[in-house]
């Protein structure tokens, strides 16, 4: 859930800098947002620190005092879980050591926000906000929209209606949560929505407007160890598990399985599932589709109420990929089914 305190009180509001601007933690990983493009290594490549992309919003000033953190120029795809976690602590340091921040941007690539955003939010335990951004384009592209996301996502950190709402992701002026956010295209610049519960707010005109507020956030609380192998296996017509059956001999400690719809699948995908659940593994059934929750809706075998017969954990209206990283974390802090269980369900 949400961190304790009334996110709009007076009290509970930073200090303002010298300057009477709001004051902005960014963090800079890289990303598609600092890339150009090399045409002797013919696409883009991570070129522009921290400092270039401020310098490439105009009227910066205008909205907040930013405070940089340079973690380098690392794309989206390189990312691991210890890298993502080594982000989330930079993040936390900055705002724990400046208590006059409103704030953190985390400014990275897209290919895997989704997942580096609930990474961040299970995590983070300070009631301001971490708003995640980066770009579609290159920053030499033609319509480059990195320096407006850029400036929106530190509009929408500084301004009080944002905090208590944990960690968002800003992409084209919409805010999004992080465990509801999904990138719908490949590489149009409002490739992210949220299917099930529409955007929290937007950015216009330079300003944050609030449209709704989280129900809940699922959390993790004290200390994540190194995280262990979690396999995704994604279904597809005439598969029959035996990926699953790979993965539990190579060492998998869960398994996470998409299934067809509201969370279904063949009786031999099951079939694998229920040995992996013999074997002492958690499975966790999510689907495939980007909206929409899994249930016990169907009762044919392999329909989603006979994995739940079977033991299986239901995601909720989480993504397999989101699914798989709070496994992933959760095992990492020691939590055992049930605790997997509660931390998957969807906040009430």
């Amino acid at each position: 859930m949400s961190p304790a305190g009334d996110p709009m009180s007076p009290a509970a509001r930073p200090d303002e800098g010298r300057t009477g601007r709001p004051r902005v933690a960014v963090v800079f990983t890289g990303g598609t947002i600092s890339m150009i493009v090399d045409p002797a290594a013919g696409g883009a490549r991570p070129v522009l620190d921290g400092a270039a992309l401020l310098a490439s919003v105009p009227g910066l000033a205008d909205h907040a005092d930013v405070v940089p953190v340079d973690l380098g120029r690392t794309p989206a795809s390189h990312f691991t879980f210890a890298g993502l976690l080594g982000i989330a602590a930079a993040t936390r340091t900055a705002l724990e050591t400046d208590g006059s921040l409103s704030g953190a941007v985390i400014v990275q690539g897209t290919d895997t926000i989704d997942e580096a955003a609930f990474v961040y939010d299970l995590v983070h335990d300070d009631i301001r906000p971490i708003v995640v951004t980066g770009a579609m384009r290159s920053a030499d592209a033609l319509g480059a929209d990195g320096p407006a996301n850029l400036r929106d996502a530190i509009v929408a950190t500084a301004d009080p209606a944002l905090r208590g709402e944990g960690v968002v992701v800003l992409m084209g002026g919409e805010v999004h949560a992080a465990d509801s956010v999904v990138k719908l295209h490949a590489s149009a610049t409002d490739a992210f929505g949220s299917p099930d519960a529409g955007p929290l707010g937007r950015v216009d005109g330079g300003r944050f407007h609030l449209l709704r507020r989280r129900t809940g956030r699922r959390h993790i609380a004290g200390r994540v160890g190194p995280v262990p192998p979690v396999a995704l296996f994604v279904v597809a017509v005439g598969l029959d598990g035996g990926e699953i059956d790979a993965a539990v001999a190579a060492g998998a400690r869960a398994i996470v399985v998409e299934g067809f719809g509201s969370g279904n699948t063949s009786p031999a995908v099951l079939a694998a599932a229920e040995r992996a659940m013999d074997a002492g593994l958690p499975v966790i059934l999510a689907s495939r589709a980007v909206g929409g929750a899994v249930t016990p809706a169907y009762a044919f075998p392999g329909g989603g109420a006979t994995w739940l017969r079977a033991g299986a954990i239901l995601a909720g209206h989480i993504t397999g990929p989101k699914a798989r990283v709070a496994v992933s974390l959760g095992l990492a802090s020691g939590l055992d089914r049930a605790g997997l269980a509660a931390l998957l369900a969807d906040p009430a």
